[in-house]
């Protein structure tokens, strides 16, 4: 494919006008529609086609070859398989799915229908993060040891779905799904034999901070995450023969000067949009470009699984089920 990729959005609330400038300039990449309940909120974020009010528009579009999934939590999977089986590649939103089942769907669906589909761990595509993830894997810190990562900070108003059990709330979803799959590269993906967590809930059931330890293979992890606490962005890994440290925040450092902690040395990265960077490689890749950087469906369902193993280890779980409570329908 040597033209754009054709782009339509399901949503245009928060996360979608952040991301549509991104769009708008990443090379390769053309923002061409955008589906809203409020068809001139669509039309605010500039689509070179069309605007809707429907979403299943979009996936009717024989305009658009892939579509951003920027819903709340509960309906990703619905939304991502009904793309998928509409014929559109897909990046949604992470979480991309709230367990095992739900990612393991997707991801059969992608091979069945041979779509793209990646969860859009958009911090996964800045350039410290990639760097720090080759360091890992080339074997510069030794072998790893330990892990930690945190992301805590303010939820907003409280009338958002990130506090609605029914949609998919909780900071597990919202911010501790980073500081998961931080740990998980960091650890090489090993699997995880072990978990012990401690999540603190609203009346509701939903979690708004939470510790969990994990063991992964050789490596002991921990992570923390909250929706009610100051801010904090951390990730450190140790090895038998070096450290490895993000300076500053972690996970949402965009347009400035990045920082990466190695030994005694710090590595520093010119600012740069991840999220610019994120649409431009799963752009090349729905072109054919093999090489171009991916969050892998395989990758996604390991950070499911570790939070699936997070809520079941919870000794106090809320609502109907083992772990949270029972979602209504999409």
């Amino acid at each position: 494919m040597t033209t754009d990729v054709r782009w339509g959005f399901l949503g245009a609330g928060a996360m979608a006008r952040t991301i549509a400038p991104c769009v708008h300039a990443a090379g390769g990449a053309r923002l061409q529609a955008v589906a809203a309940r409020d068809v001139e909120r669509a039309r605010r974020l500039g689509p070179h086609g069309a605007a809707y009010d429907s979403y299943d528009a979009v996936l009717a579009d024989d305009s658009v070859d892939a579509v951003y999934v920027a819903l709340a939590n509960d309906a990703h999977a619905p939304w991502v398989l009904r793309a998928v089986e509409a014929g559109k590649h897909v990046l949604c939103e992470k979480p991309i799915g709230l367990d095992v089942a739900e990612v393991r769907a997707m991801a059969e669906a992608a091979a069945a229908h041979d779509r793209l589909v990646v969860e859009a761990s958009w911090y996964r595509w800045a350039p410290r993060t990639v760097r720090a993830e080759a360091l890992v894997r080339a074997g510069a810190l030794g072998e790893v040891r330990r892990a930690s990562s945190a992301f805590t900070g303010g939820g907003g108003d409280e009338s958002n779905y990130r506090f609605d059990p029914h949609r998919g709330g909780g900071a597990l979803y919202d911010v501790g799904c980073y500081s998961v799959s931080a740990v998980l590269w960091a650890a090489g993906w090993a699997p995880l034999t072990w978990t012990e967590a401690s999540l603190e809930r609203t009346d509701e059931g939903v979690d708004v901070r939470g510790r969990a330890q994990l063991t992964l293979g050789g490596v002991q992890a921990e992570v923390r995450f909250g929706m009610r606490d100051e801010p904090a962005q951390t990730v450190l890994v140790e090895g038998d023969e070096a450290r490895l440290e993000f300076v500053g925040d972690a996970f949402v450092s965009r347009f400035e000067v990045a920082e990466l902690a190695v030994g005694d040395t710090v590595e520093r990265f010119a600012p740069c949009d991840p999220y610019q960077l994120m649409f431009e490689a799963v752009s090349r890749r729905i072109g054919g470009d093999q090489t171009a950087r991916v969050v892998g469906l395989d990758e996604s369902l390991r950070v499911a699984e570790a939070i699936d193993a997070v809520f079941a280890a919870d000794p106090h779980p809320a609502g109907a089920g083992p772990d949270r409570p029972e979602r209504l329908p999409s």
